[in-house]
């Protein structure tokens, strides 16, 4: 299955802002219709990339996220059923740090969700060489991983070798890097090597990250976004696409999996479809998939300053409690039924129709100064990042 491909290749521009050679990867098809979970495995890495955009809060952490969320019990990921679900996946993409750094989880998860949705749930899963060996790559194997991803070290090629392990097992094999400006020659020979190894290559365009982690130190060697609205690398895509015309004359199956084709196609579509899922009877959908909606916050938890610090620290009961009270009364002189004020247990807040804001502003205020009413645009994810608010 792994055969060179003699076929002619052309380059094509797909509908998704990227460009391959060849057919994608099954595992890319379900991501550009926004049906993988992207399955954050572990922030553990034994390999450093001076590119990695692992942000502070899970790079070197033995934490779990789905999408957004992140886990709360590892070892009992309810959380991780609920995302899937909620946004209608196919599959997942395992990610890290270095999935393999915690195997046993892998395999626990993969065995998972192949049991509560089906075998034809596709799973893949991304990692550096330095961990591979036969008898894990066995284990993930016999869990029924369908597809393995190895990100090579294009500055020691040592390990290259490891790839071939995975040829003794019958799963989808590829090989995922960034598309670096000035590594042309060390990926042209990478793709020397592998071409008849695997099945396909992706190339993501290469970004610059906001983390600001001291493992990430790509700004420092000299690269520079390519827009003042883009996080892309300049030179990236001129780099990926002399690169997949050197896959076309190997006769290498590659996909240039651009920036854009990230937010405005995979996370885009994948928001969309929790959106639709998680919104309120009375929320407002936007065509990117975010809610429209209008929020009374607590005087002492409304957003601002360390807001997310806030939310982690409060006492969530006493302030339940204080909502449902509020929501009562709330009841009693505004013209709203019972459906339409919802007490958000995850923000510590109530939520109206954003119809209704503006002629209730005045009056929550008058009837109690602790409440600031506001019309909010957030995501539909379960951190419901506020991507708008307008304090009445």
């Amino acid at each position: 299955m792994n055969k060179m491909n003699t076929k002619i290749l052309k380059i094509n521009k797909t509908p998704w802002h990227s460009w391959c050679t060849g057919n994608i990867a099954k595992g890319c098809a379900y991501c550009v219709q926004g049906r993988k979970l992207v399955l954050f495995i572990t922030g553990l890495c034994p390999q450093r990339c001076f590119y990695c955009p692992v942000g502070e809060q899970k790079f070197g952490n033995d934490v779990v996220y789905a999408n957004e969320w992140k886990l709360e019990d590892p070892n009992n990921p309810i959380e991780l059923i609920k995302e899937a679900e909620l946004t209608q996946a196919k599959g997942a993409g395992i990610t890290g740090g270095d999935p393999l750094t915690n195997l046993d989880r892998c395999c626990n998860y993969i065995k998972l969700l192949k049991d509560k949705f089906g075998k034809r749930f596709h799973i893949h899963l991304y990692t550096p060489l330095k961990l591979v060996s036969k008898e894990k790559l066995q284990q993930l194997y016999n869990t029924g991983l369908d597809e393995i991803r190895f990100h090579p070290d294009l500055d020691d090629d040592s390990l290259w070798n490891r790839i071939e392990i995975a040829k003794q097992f019958n799963w989808n094999i590829g090989i995922e890097i960034p598309a670096i400006p000035g590594y042309e020659k060390k990926t042209m020979k990478l793709i020397d090597y592998i071409a008849d190894k695997v099945s396909f290559i992706n190339l993501n365009e290469l970004e610059l990250s906001d983390t600001g982690t001291k493992h990430y130190t790509l700004p420092l060697k000299g690269f520079k976004t390519k827009d003042n609205i883009s996080y892309g690398v300049k030179g990236s895509k001129e780099m990926a696409m002399k690169i997949l015309e050197y896959t076309r004359q190997k006769g290498l199956a590659a996909h240039f999996c651009t920036a854009k084709l990230k937010d405005s196609v995979q996370i885009r579509k994948r928001l969309q479809i929790r959106a639709k899922n998680v919104a309120l009877p009375f929320d407002e959908r936007t065509e990117d998939g975010t809610l429209l909606r209008c929020c009374i916050y607590l005087k002492e938890l409304a957003p601002g300053f360390n807001y997310k610090e806030k939310l982690k620290n409060a006492d969530r009961n006493y302030l339940l409690e204080k909502l449902i009270i509020v929501r009562k009364e709330l009841l009693e002189f505004l013209t709203l039924t019972e459906k339409e004020i919802i007490v958000d247990i995850n923000k510590c807040r109530l939520i109206i129709p954003r119809s209704s804001a503006k002629q209730y502003a005045d009056k929550i205020k008058k009837y109690n100064s602790n409440l600031i009413p506001a019309l909010v645009e957030e995501y539909p994810t379960q951190d419901g990042f506020e991507v708008e608010i307008e304090f009445l």
